[in-house]
């Protein structure tokens, strides 16, 4: 079973930063990749920053030059840092963790979410 762990939400000017944190622990052979996904109220859940093992990443249109995922693998930890912050980035933003456990059997894991809202 892996548990997932988000942190670092909360309340930000326009413009300003913040920095997303989040933890996988648990059983398993390996971390795939780890992402960050984000809901606003009414929307769907989308894909904000995705990083895999080999340290490829991908981002949406909306976060390309503005936020960066980084990893610490030995932590089983993925970051994400939010810079330069709109109105627009306020939702709940989700961790999602691949992994192959040790029944070599793919799981993708969410964690709870933590809320970010940007507003002056």
């Amino acid at each position: 079973q892996v548990q997932v762990v988000e942190s670092g939400g909360g309340l930000v000017q326009p413009g300003g930063s913040l920095r997303l944190s989040c933890s996988a622990s648990g059983s398993f052979l390996s971390i795939n990749a780890m992402g960050w996904y984000r809901q606003a109220p009414g929307n769907q859940r989308d894909l904000v920053a995705r990083i895999t093992s080999e340290n490829r990443t991908l981002y949406a249109d909306s976060a390309k030059g503005r936020f960066t995922i980084s990893r610490d693998i030995a932590k089983n930890m993925v970051y994400l840092q939010m810079n330069s912050l709109k109105p627009e980035d306020t939702a709940a933003y989700y961790c999602n963790v691949d992994t192959t456990g040790l029944d070599t059997i793919i799981r993708l894991t969410w964690g709870q979410g933590t809320q970010v809202t940007v507003s002056s």
